[in-house]
């Protein structure tokens, strides 16, 4: 299912529809799906089109994570938490405070 729901996303990007919310959707589908590389790339579409996209960084610092990317994991986070705290989204801010607090703690 989830394939043929990648491909429809990548059938609309590039088009008239393209933007933030498609570029989140096809990242969390790839996510889902494994391709941490791939998730991350579409992730970072997502924020480079609406920087201030809380859940984009969050989805972001996860796909970096996953493919071993920890430095690009803090680094999405640590600036989803400013967007975050900006925008008032006290949930997102939490949530990434704990994934970037897993992280340093990991690194020491």
């Amino acid at each position: 299912m989830n394939a043929g729901l990648i491909a429809s996303l990548r059938a609309q990007c590039n088009g008239p529809r393209d933007g933030a919310l498609l570029r989140f959707s096809l990242g969390n589908a790839l996510l889902e799906q494994g391709e941490h590389a791939a998730a991350a790339e579409e992730l970072r579409r997502a924020v480079s089109f609406d920087p201030h996209y809380s859940a984009a960084w969050k989805l972001l610092g996860k796909a970096c994570l996953g493919g071993g990317d920890t430095s690009g994991a803090a680094d999405a986070w640590r600036q989803g938490i400013e967007v975050a705290r900006q925008r008032g989204d006290k949930q997102a801010e939490k949530e990434m405070t704990v994934f970037l607090r897993r992280v340093e703690k990991a690194d020491n």
